[in-house]
């Protein structure tokens, strides 16, 4: 059973209660002259303890804290904008004129970035160079560009999200068959 609002305010400590004996210390009224002539008695509103927090003021309170919480979160979201935007322009200067894909590329390398198998279609020149780490991938405005290793590193630096695929060179090597062994399918 759900605790009413009085209760909950009494349990986070924003009301406190009126001990019972502080209300029985209090004077009782004498009855009013006016009461014989058909009016009922006025009963004075029993006094307040300086501590004691009314309804009204606990709403007031719990209103303007979460005002000051809606703000502060509404401030983060545009610093964290702000600094998003920033990366993104930053990356796209770095990319400005670097990247090196291919309009008639005809070999298809694929990769995994985000959960998901990815392809980017490059020459056999290019090929190597990817599988051997001196290339890299970057994701920029959902498209997958290529670039030079020391392109991808700098855009890591900035944003280490964007870059899709960059193959460590010390770690570079192919099974077998000749296929990378980062390479999934």
């Amino acid at each position: 059973m759900a605790d009413s609002l009085r209760d909950q305010l009494l349990k986070s400590g924003i009301v406190k209660q009126i001990k019972d004996e502080k209300r029985q210390q209090q004077p009782v009224p004498k009855p009013h002259t006016s009461f014989a002539k058909g009016k009922p008695p006025h009963k004075p509103k029993p006094a307040r303890n300086d501590g004691e927090i009314d309804l009204a003021k606990a709403y007031a309170v719990r209103a303007q804290t979460e005002a000051q919480e809606r703000k502060r979160a509404e401030q983060e979201a545009a610093e964290q904008a702000r600094l998003k935007r920033e990366r993104k322009a930053k990356v796209q200067k770095l990319l400005e004129g670097q990247t090196l894909n291919k309009a008639d590329a005809d070999q298809v390398r694929h990769f995994e970035y985000g959960g998901k198998i990815r392809r980017v279609y490059v020459d056999t020149m290019q090929l190597a160079d990817l599988n051997a780490g001196k290339l890299g991938i970057v994701q920029n405005s959902g498209r997958y560009l290529l670039v030079a290793q020391t392109v991808a590193e700098q855009v890591r630096e900035v944003d280490p999200h964007l870059v899709a695929l960059l193959v460590d060179p010390a770690s570079a090597g192919v099974d077998e068959d000749g296929i990378p062994n980062d390479l999934m399918w």
